[in-house]
């Protein structure tokens, strides 16, 4: 079994190539700007380094948010094309779930993305990747509190500085795959990103509305 990991949520593409609980290859690079257009190539340059087709993964594995707008639709739209072309399953995985399966800390795990002006796409996991809160957009000062007065020992995780002594986030890829490899797949067609927050042209029509 071949499974294609895509996670391009962030400025950053994750991805790689497990096969039979063995991580082939992975790659984790920062694009920014440029993650629209190499994300594609370099997915297919890293099969090609691996003498694989796109017809030789079995499942696909995508994170489909939150995270940023664009980045999130990029991730998706492979996945879901390449699914529905090829005809193989597809799995969606949340990427503060993927954030903190990946943790290397033993207690709580608060992952966090940045979603600016003081609020940030954020949940609670314990060890078990069990969530205690679920993902959602919330003020960081909010959910900051909310840790401080349930929890007795937990940690944040994420890409940022938004507080201190924040883990560095690298996907576990290897684990985040043989993780949830036997999830239910999702017809290609029904697989949406999930933002949680609206865009800023939605929220602008509102107030126009108002």
């Amino acid at each position: 079994m071949r499974i294609l990991y895509i996670d391009t949520t962030t400025t950053y593409l994750y991805t790689g190539v497990v096969e039979d609980n063995i991580l082939l290859k992975e790659i984790k690079e920062e694009y920014k700007k440029d993650l629209s257009s190499v994300a594609l190539k370099e997915i297919s340059g890293m099969l090609d380094s691996l003498n694989l087709g796109i017809k030789d993964i079995d499942k696909i594995m995508v994170v489909n948010g939150p995270g940023s707008f664009t980045g999130i639709r990029i991730g998706v739209t492979i996945a879901k094309t390449l699914a529905y072309i090829l005809n193989k399953d597809i799995i969606t995985i949340s990427s503060l779930e993927a954030m903190a399966l990946s943790s290397n800390k033993d207690n709580i795990v608060v992952p966090i993305i940045d979603a600016r002006r003081g609020y940030v796409y954020g949940a609670i996991y314990d060890r078990n990747n069990n969530a205690i809160l679920k993902d959602q957009y919330i003020k960081l000062d909010t959910l900051k509190l909310a840790c401080d007065n349930l929890l007795d020992d937990y940690s944040f995780i994420g890409n940022n500085n938004l507080v201190e002594d924040i883990e560095k986030y690298s996907p576990n890829i290897l684990k985040i795959v043989t993780t949830y490899k036997d999830r239910e797949p999702t017809n290609p067609h029904l697989v949406n990103p999930i933002y949680l927050k609206k865009t800023e042209a939605e929220e602008n029509k509102e107030i126009e509305l108002i």
